[in-house]
C-alpha cells in the first residue's frame, strides 16, 4: 500500500514529507518556547535595550526561516516536472531574501524607536522616519529578490523610471507636504498643543501629520492646513511668547491743560502696580498725537505671561477708566465744535427830507 504512487511518488514519500513539515513546525514552536522562557528572560537581567531589540527583531523570522527550510527539505525530497522545481527554486529564493528583509525591517525599526524616538524633541518626526525608512528597505529587499530570481533590474528601473514621472506629478503635492511636514518637525515652529497664528487663522494646533495639519479655531472648529502652505508661511507662535504686548490709545478732550495731561500720563504709569500681571518694566507713556478731535497719549504695557490675557487686559481698562474719572479728566469723542465770529453794526435810519410846500 505505501508503495502505491500518486503524482511519480509513492505513499510512503508522501507521508514522509508531511511529518518533515509537521516536524518543521513542532522545531518551531519549540524553538519559540526557547526565546520566550530562556532568551528572553537572559535579556531582561542586561542593563542593555540593545540584545532586547535584537531578540525582539529575529525572533518571527527565525521561526519563518525555520518553516521555510522543513517546506523546501520536504518538497526536495519528492519527484516533480522540472518546471515546477525551478519554479519552487525561484520561489524560494525571493522568499529568504524578503525574510532576511523583515528582519533589517524589524530591526531598523525596533533601534528607531528606542534610540531615537525616545527623545522628546523627535517623537513627533518618528512615523514619518521610520515609515520612509522601511520604505526604503523594502524596496532594497524587492530588487535583491528580482535580481536573484534573473529579473534584468536596468530594464526594469527604465519601465518604472516613466511610470515614476507620471506618479511624481500626479503626486507632487504629497511629496511637498511630506517634505514640509519634515521642515515642521525639525525646524519646529510649533507643537501639539501651540496656540499659533497663521495669516488670518489663529487658535492651537492638536495635529501635525504628514499631508496635513489641523489646528483647533476660537470657535472650536477644525482647521486643516497642508503641510507645504505653512512650511512657506509666516507663522507667529503666540504660546512661546514671553509676554503679550499691548498698545493702548488715550484720547483726552482738547480743553485739556498741560498740567492735566501730566496727570494723565502719571497715572497710566502707576497702572502696572495696581494690576496683577501687568509688567512694571518696559512701560512706555507718550502724549502722542494731536487729532481732529482729541489730544492722545499711547500707553505700552506687557502682560506677563502666567497672566490671562483677556481678564489682564479688561483690568487695566477698568483701572484706567477709573483713575481718569477719579482725576476729572475727560476722554474724547468724535465731535466737531464750530466758533461762529458776529459783528454787531449800529444801525443808522434815514430820515426823508422836508419837501417845501
Amino acid at each position: 500500500m505505501l508503495e502505491k504512487e500518486i503524482w511519480g511518488n509513492s505513499l510512503e514519500n508522501w507521508g514522509i514529507s508531511i511529518l518533515i513539515i509537521i516536524g518543521a513546525f513542532v522545531v518551531a514552536k519549540l524553538v519559540a518556547l526557547f526565546f520566550k522562557r530562556v532568551v528572553s528572560n537572559l535579556t531582561k537581567k542586561t542593563n542593555t535595550r540593545l540584545d532586547d531589540i535584537i531578540y525582539e527583531s529575529v525572533e518571527s523570522p527565525i521561526l519563518f526561516g525555520i518553516m521555510l527550510i522543513g517546506i523546501w527539505i520536504a518538497i526536495h525530497r519528492l519527484v516533480y516536472p522540472d518546471g515546477f522545481v525551478r519554479a519552487v527554486d525561484s520561489a524560494y529564493k525571493i522568499l529568504i531574501v524578503l525574510n532576511i528583509t523583515w528582519l533589517v525591517g524589524r530591526l531598523a525599526g525596533n533601534l528607531l524607536d528606542v534610540y531615537w524616538g525616545s527623545k522628546s524633541h523627535t517623537q513627533r518626526m518618528m512615523p514619518v522616519v521610520k515609515r520612509t525608512l522601511l520604505v526604503l528597505v523594502w524596496i532594497v529587499g524587492l530588487v535583491m529578490a528580482l535580481s536573484n530570481v534573473g529579473v534584468n533590474i536596468g530594464a526594469l528601473l527604465g519601465t518604472l523610471g516613466i511610470g515614476g514621472i507620471a506618479f511624481a506629478l500626479a503626486a507632487q503635492d504629497t511629496v511637498k507636504n511630506i517634505f514640509g511636514a519634515f521642515t515642521i518637525l525639525t525646524d519646529k515652529p510649533f507643537s501639539i498643543g501651540d496656540t499659533i497664528r497663521i495669516d488670518n487663522f489663529e487658535g492651537s494646533i492638536v495635529d501635525i501629520g504628514v499631508r496635513s495639519t489641523k489646528m483647533r479655531d476660537y470657535d472650536n472648529r477644525i482647521v486643516t492646513f497642508p503641510n507645504y502652505k505653512i512650511a512657506d508661511a509666516s507663522i507667529i507662535n503666540i504660546t512661546v511668547e514671553p509676554m503679550r504686548r499691548v498698545v493702548m490709545k488715550v484720547g483726552l478732550t482738547y480743553d485739556t491743560t498741560a498740567e492735566k495731561m501730566k496727570e494723565a500720563m502719571n497715572l497710566l504709569k502707576d497702572v502696572p502696580s495696581k494690576v496683577q500681571y501687568i509688567s512694571p518694566d518696559n512701560v512706555v507713556v507718550n502724549f502722542s498725537d494731536y487729532t481732529d478731535s482729541a489730544l492722545v497719549i499711547t500707553f505700552i504695557y506687557f502682560i506677563q505671561k502666567e497672566g490671562d490675557i483677556g481678564k489682564a487686559t479688561s483690568d487695566v481698562n477698568m483701572e484706567v477708566l477709573t483713575s481718569f474719572n477719579n482725576a476729572g479728566l475727560n476722554f474724547a469723542f468724535p465731535s466737531q465744535t464750530i466758533y461762529i465770529e458776529s459783528n454787531n453794526e449800529e444801525e443808522k435810519e434815514e430820515k426823508p427830507a422836508e419837501q417845501p410846500n
